[in-house]
């Protein structure tokens, strides 16, 4: 991955879609907005600019 994309933790991609981080985990799970996994124990981290492109496809609606 390349060093200039930004990572954001569970925590704070659900404050900035205003779920919860168990709906990041399902929607992980479903393919809907993949995590990254960062460590052997599944630790998650989401693309700051997939999150945004998210939002606005979400306001789109």
């Amino acid at each position: 991955m390349p060093r200039n994309v930004k990572l954001i933790k569970i925590r704070q991609a659900a404050e900035m879609l205003g779920v919860n981080p168990e709906t990041l985990r399902r929607w992980d799970k479903t393919g809907k907005l993949k995590a990254v996994i960062i460590s052997n124990r599944g630790d998650r981290r989401y693309k700051k600019e997939d999150i945004k492109r998210f939002l606005k496809k979400l306001v789109g609606r």
